[in-house]
């Protein structure tokens, strides 16, 4: 299973699924990230914590920890 922590700088991936339960999945699916949506990797912090991903046109910064719940494809 590939996911979005494991997405390189300047790639951009298509959301497959989003992992996790209630009230995380929820935040998640509230920030704009739900199933087959297009999202470009545009910067990861030195030391990997967070990422500023763009999604649905504006800039998002999402944990590691939360990065690891969405499935992904290339």
């Amino acid at each position: 299973m590939l996911t979005l922590k494991d997405a390189k700088i300047g790639e951009s991936v298509k959301v497959v699924k989003i992992h996790g339960e209630g009230a995380l999945k929820r935040r998640i699916m509230d920030m704009g990230i739900t199933k087959g949506i297009d999202i470009r990797i545009r910067k990861v912090a030195p030391l990997g914590d967070p990422m500023e991903l763009t999604v649905r046109g504006y800039e998002l910064s999402i944990r590691r920890a939360d990065a690891e719940m969405i499935e992904i494809e290339r």
